[in-house]
């Protein structure tokens, strides 16, 4: 029986839950889901770390004990995701059952020769909870990661021979090349330990918030041999029920920001090496995504832009965060989270494009069946064109799903809708209904709720609770999982005739401009001394292009830009377009409409300020440069932007950023 296990990083408690925590946690609790639903016994585990200096030295500084200040703490993580329809295990690194596994681990380690004792003198950081070397060091003696000086500590110690599993992890890395993603993150630990591995400092005698060394008082645990322990820890001692889920009886995949991965990608195995752990009994795969910065800026409490995902939850509910950051960020690079561009998603994907779906098919059913799931009949070329998407869609989305690519699957997933939406349009129910021909409006209208049905489900892992409400109204029961049965649909079933539709609400309300202005001062309010917020790009003139064509004028150079970072440039896809299609928007004189295959499941629909320098028959059969990771543009009227291609110049006289030669469709620039 296969099994998934997920795990979250334990989040230190020397903060409340913010955006960043929020990003990883709800990636955790969609694949968690996706894995259910292909029959998987499947878990997930979050939780807080709760020792170290940092905390002590927090705790003192408010007046408390430090197990008062990480119970207040470690509570408000606890009552967090729940809010977020995150269902998870939980632990503590106070815990009682981690603290045993934990010592028993060093017992075991020590027993093994992989522990001796020393002292120990360098550059410490509180925030990093780890020693720096000189040269990772800025002008200063700054961290490079908090930007705040480190302390210089001498102590008795504890060193772990991290360098005794110098070649075994090499060895191990090059025979399992996915153990480390994404790839980029791999090569940056591969490079790290060809460079060296020096032993490590496993234990501290500066403090005493932590779990003590056994047999020795004076020593507790460095706090990353103690918090990396938790993963195994919570499932209990080699034999017990619950250890079924680790290697070789389970696939366990650590999800982690970039900045702790060499703790789970370096130190982590080697612990377990070093405790007689096989190279079959590591974790499977180690996953690293980048930072979030919020509008534009690093997350700072100084600038008060620390986004609390309960806010947003409380504003907008948790499925419009859950959607966003499952689908507007790649999972790998940095991101950003922007607000407007939070609502702009919410509008044109779930409330234009699926909600709309929805309502206008049981408005269909309400009027033409009864209420009712008519009976299908005989399938016509467009039926079968859609059952096609369907299952080049279901496909694709699986794979994105076990490839850890959350935005692709969800980008599969609304292919389907996007390809039924388009279906009603060429179908024409009413037409069928207003000539009598009441079987070919059956099928019609069967074979909408056939792919609503199935949207339901592949929607399930990261919107549950619209899921269920969407089923509902369907005349379903809400997704329920089982063990060994695949629930993962791939083609049109055909749902039983005459079952009675539930009442239709909208399953997603869109915003109005005026709204869309009032819930962006709801969530970013205004704050002292910061600049004007740029306006939400629903407010530009309906027939500009500016989300859909970067132009740069070719009059006069303009200043450079401040310098980025490579994360950052990495987190913008750019990807090899064909046009397929083109023609001209009516009433809008600037804007054409382009379907653009960028070898996805279906072409997209590019909406793009090209009008005025060339004509549509000019752009089909070339290959264009797409940005693809946008948030969708809402023009009105049913004109949504998925992408921005690339051109320099005035509008009249643009020389579009175009690519010669036979490339695939989809390649990505680098």
């Amino acid at each position: 029986m296969a099994r998934f296990y997920v795990t979250t990083p334990i989040y230190y408690v020397n903060d409340v839950p913010h955006i960043g925590h929020a990003y990883t946690t709800v990636a955790a609790d969609a694949l968690r889901r996706f894995h259910a639903l292909l029959g998987e016994e499947s878990r997930m585990l979050t939780g807080t770390d709760e020792h170290g200096l940092k905390v002590e030295r927090e705790a003192l500084a408010r007046g408390k004990s430090p197990k008062e200040f990480v119970d207040d703490v470690s509570a408000r993580f606890r009552e967090t995701w729940p809010e977020l329809e995150v269902e998870s295990d939980f632990i503590r690194t106070t815990d009682p059952a981690h603290k045993a596994f934990v010592q028993d681990l060093w017992r075991e380690i020590e027993k093994r020769g992989d522990l001796y004792e020393g002292e120990y003198e360098d550059w410490y950081c509180v925030g990093c909870e780890s020693f720096k070397t000189e040269k990772e060091l800025l002008p200063g003696n700054l961290c490079p990661l908090h930007n705040k000086p480190v302390e210089r500590l001498k102590e008795k110690t504890f060193f772990f021979r991290l360098s005794k599993w110098e070649k075994p992890l090499l060895s191990f890395y090059e025979r399992h090349p996915k153990f480390i993603e994404p790839a980029t993150r791999r090569n940056e630990v591969v490079s790290f330990v060809e460079s060296g591995l020096k032993d490590l400092s496993v234990s501290r005698t500066s403090f005493t918030w932590g779990i003590p060394v056994p047999g020795q008082d004076r020593h507790v645990m460095y706090v990353w041999f103690d918090a990396l322990a938790n993963y195994r820890s919570f499932l209990g001692p080699k034999g017990g029920a619950e250890a079924r889920f680790w290697p070789p009886g389970g696939r366990v995949v650590h999800l982690v920001g970039k900045d702790i991965l060499r703790f789970h990608a370096v130190y982590w195995p080697a612990f377990l090496l070093a405790a007689g752990y096989t190279e079959d009994e590591l974790p499977s795969q180690v996953f690293a995504h980048g930072f979030l910065t919020v509008d534009g800026q690093k997350m700072s409490k100084s600038l008060h832009n620390v986004v609390d995902p309960r806010h947003v939850v409380k504003v907008l509910g948790p499925e419009v965060l859950r959607y966003h950051l499952l689908r507007a960020f790649v999972f790998g690079p940095d991101g950003d989270f922007d607000h407007a561009a939070l609502l702009e998603r919410y509008n044109a994907d779930l409330g234009k494009n699926l909600g709309n779906l929805l309502n206008r098919t049981l408005g269909l059913c309400a009027k033409l069946t009864g209420g009712k799931v008519p009976p299908r009949g005989d399938l016509g070329p467009l039926e079968h064109e859609l059952a096609q998407t369907i299952e080049s869609s279901s496909a694709a989305g699986r794979t994105a799903w076990e490839e850890v690519a959350p935005h692709r699957a969800l980008e599969a997933t609304w292919a389907i809708a996007s390809a039924a939406n388009l279906y009603v349009d060429r179908a024409a129910p009413w037409a069928a209904a207003k000539s009598g021909d009441t079987a070919r409006l059956s099928t019609i209208l069967a074979t909408l709720l056939e792919a609503l049905e199935i949207l339901s489900v592949m929607m399930w892992p990261a919107l549950p609770s619209k899921s269920a409400e969407m089923r509902a109204q369907l005349g379903l029961p809400p997704v329920a999982p089982k063990v060994g049965e695949d629930l993962w649909p791939a083609r049109l079933t055909g749902p039983g005739a005459g079952r009675a539709l539930g009442e239709g609400a909208p399953l997603f309300p869109t915003f109005d401009k005026d709204k869309q202005a009032a819930l962006l001062a709801e969530l970013a309010p205004t704050r002292a001394g910061a600049a004007p917020a740029a306006s939400p790009a629903t407010n530009a003139p309906a027939d500009t292009a500016a989300p859909s064509l970067a132009v740069a004028p070719s009059t006069a150079a303009p200043a450079v830009s401040a310098s980025i970072t490579y994360d950052q440039f990495s987190a913008v896809d750019l990807r090899i377009g064909l046009v397929k299609t083109c023609e001209k928007v009516p009433k809008k004189d600037k804007l054409l409409r382009l379907t653009v295959d960028l070898g996805e499941a279906e072409p997209r629909t590019i909406i793009a300020g090209l009008a005025l320098t060339f004509a549509p028959e000019q752009l089909v059969g070339r290959n264009v440069i797409v940005v693809t990771n946008l948030a969708p543009r809402d023009f009105g009227k049913g004109l949504v932007s998925h992408g921005m291609l690339l051109a320099t110049g005035p509008s009249e006289a643009l020389h579009l950023a175009t690519i010669d030669g036979d490339v695939a469709p989809g390649s990505r620039l680098k």
